[in-house]
């Protein structure tokens, strides 16, 4: 093994784990976090939401697919860091078009292989997630210096980063030639994931995305039918003016819709607090129950923070003026919150991702929920 093969993971309380350069070899740190899907990695790698974050697959084999030009969900890789166990020696799909070691070069992903990731993973079941650091190449850092460099870098909690995600300008998606337009959805950016749009589309929605900045005035100027929150990155703590121009659309009693980090602007919105999960939810296998069909979904999920809410029965919304809210959506693995609904203003939200990219397809019916409360609006 030379030197530029050798690669080092090291957590902020110091421990080490040591294996070979995956991708492109360098230094990189970030908060380190767990998915246990068991596929569409290219869709995990290029989800916005992950920026800052180095990713661990906790299925043993990726890379098996390669990658495509077709499953991407931005125009780019968002992770900070990739952290696998066995990574394919060749890529076997009739739609591969490169390997995903080639794809983490070209895009100057930093990334590990070669270690037990299940070791790794319950550190973090137990411990909760923390900053990291992957290192390779001729660094040649002590293991202080580079605990001292993870220890310095920025942490995740009070961090605002939706802003460094967006889209600078606004662009526009209509239906499939052919569909009838029969809304108007002004769609904030916030991170949000390519098939969110498209799937409003199919159902004869134009979709204008716009940048996270936008005020509300400027939002409303557009004449919506809706508006849409989208995902994200980052402590929803930090996110102030987001929450401030949600307050004044659910003022003027526009239809609204928020997936992820929109659910939890949501909550602030209504005067509800978030808190930092110990470990977070990210994967396409978690259940959660919609407490308004009683049906319980599988349901794809990435986010580290939660909405601070009552579960049961409705109740007054903090924040004054909104009327009545009840937790609407609750994950059975742990009962975090994971979705809200308000009774009195035609305002909803889910924590996980109805779009599903790759994944279950069971909460799809979200954006026709939405459609129906557009419809009414009108």
């Amino acid at each position: 093994m030379t030197t530029q093969d050798r690669a080092v993971l090291v957590l902020e309380d110091g421990a080490a784990f040591h294996g070979l350069a995956y991708g492109a070899v360098g230094e990189t740190t970030g908060e380190i976090v767990f998915n246990t899907g068991m596929t569409g990695y290219q869709e995990t790698l290029t989800d916005p939401s992950y920026h800052r974050q180095i990713v661990v697959m906790t299925a043993p084999h990726i890379g098996n697919t390669g990658v495509n030009d077709e499953d991407s969900e931005s125009s780019r890789i968002w992770v900070a860091g990739y952290v696998v166990r066995d990574p394919a020696r060749r890529p076997s799909n009739w739609r591969s078009r490169r390997s995903l070691d080639e794809e983490l070069v070209s895009q100057g992903i930093v990334g590990i292989s070669g270690i037990d990731t299940r070791q790794l993973v319950r550190i973090l079941r137990s411990a909760g997630v923390m900053r990291a650091g992957i290192f390779s190449g001729d660094a040649h850092a002590t293991h202080e210096e580079m605990v001292a460099r993870v220890r310095a870098s920025d942490e995740m909690a009070g961090a605002h980063l939706a802003d460094d995600v967006s889209t600078s300008e606004a662009y526009v998606i209509d239906p499939p030639q052919g569909t009838e337009t029969r809304a108007h959805v002004v769609a904030v950016d916030l991170g949000i994931k390519g098939m969110t749009p498209e799937l409003l589309s199919r159902r004869g929605v134009k979709v204008t995305v716009v940048p996270s900045t936008m005020t509300a005035d400027e939002i409303l100027a557009l004449g919506p039918d809706g508006v849409f929150f989208s995902n994200g990155p980052g402590d929803p703590a930090a996110a102030d003016s987001q929450v401030e121009t949600l307050q004044a659309i659910l003022r003027a009693r526009v239809p609204f819709f928020g997936i992820c980090f929109g659910n939890q602007i949501l909550g602030r919105a209504l005067g509800f607090g978030t808190y930092k999960l110990r470990f977070g939810h990210r994967g396409i296998n978690q259940p959660v129950i919609d407490r308004t069909t009683g049906k319980v979904e599988i349901t794809a999920h990435n986010h580290g923070f939660a909405v601070d809410a009552p579960r049961d029965g409705e109740v007054d919304a903090p924040a004054g003026g909104f009327g009545r809210v009840r937790v609407s959506h609750v994950c059975l693995n742990d009962d975090v919150v994971e979705g809200l609904e308000c009774l009195d203003i035609p305002a909803f939200g889910v924590q996980y991702h109805p779009e599903a990219a790759a994944g279950p397809h069971d909460a799809q019916y979200l954006f026709d929920r939405f459609i129906t409360a557009m419809d009414g609006g009108r």
